[in-house]
């Protein structure tokens, strides 16, 4: 017998307008902020790395969902997100935005104690950052409203202030991620980039209410059943 499966597209609502940002995939940068690096007892100077989170993983801004299994220790990870919208490989930087749909506010979750666990252990990160529910994302705004070297990007738990910086801080700003991404991979439209997450990670417990703000763009706001 032959079955026939037909499966939704995960997407992401774009500002202002009716029309959805279909996600292919989600890739993510470690270590893009000098501060974060050195929370973590590593070396700033180090060039950032890639990994991954399933499509799927993509939650509205404003969703209420259940605390996630498995964990002890769930972390937010504000973060400024790159929208795709046209292919390409071995992108000089010079012309990386020209790739660039639109930018978003994120919210990288990350079970922390599996993270831990998989780095002593020396394996894969994959059910520390790629599970079910953990990329939190605001509408995004496309490049011509919206396109800043400058932003305050800012992460608030109940109310407070946990993560407070500027996307300058980044020490590899959107073209030299886009640059070098798209020489280990061939972009699509449709991808997601998460650029990294300055310094002030914490944990979020069930019943909170988490909010990251970048000057500019829609908020991506989550609150923890």
């Amino acid at each position: 017998m032959t079955h026939i499966f037909t499966l939704p597209t995960p997407s992401v609502a774009i500002y202002g307008i009716k029309s959805r940002f279909p996600v292919r995939r989600i890739f993510c940068v470690g270590r893009n902020y000098e501060d974060h690096a050195k929370e973590f007892g590593h070396n700033p100077k180090d060039p950032p790395y890639f990994f991954t989170k399933p499509a799927d993983t993509v939650v509205e801004s404003g969703a209420k969902l259940p605390f996630p299994v498995g964990t002890e220790n769930l972390h937010f990870e504000a973060e400024l997100v790159v929208a795709i919208g046209t292919d390409g490989s071995a992108v000089p930087r010079d012309t990386a935005l020209e790739h660039v749909f639109g930018f978003a506010a994120g919210n990288d979750l990350t079970r922390r104690d599996l993270q831990a666990k998989a780095k002593d252990a020396r394996r894969p990160w994959d059910m520390a950052k790629g599970f079910d529910n953990s990329a939190v994302l605001g509408a995004i705004t496309p490049i011509a409203d919206w396109n800043r070297d400058h932003a305050r990007i800012t992460c608030t738990l109940e109310g407070e202030i946990n993560q407070d910086a500027d996307i300058a801080d980044m020490p590899w700003p959107v073209p030299d991620i886009i640059a070098s991404l798209s020489r280990l991979v061939h972009l699509r439209a449709g991808d997601l980039i998460m650029t990294g997450t300055p310094a002030g990670v914490g944990q979020i417990r069930p019943g909170q209410v988490c909010t990251v703000a970048i000057e500019g763009l829609a908020e991506a706001t989550v609150t923890l059943g």
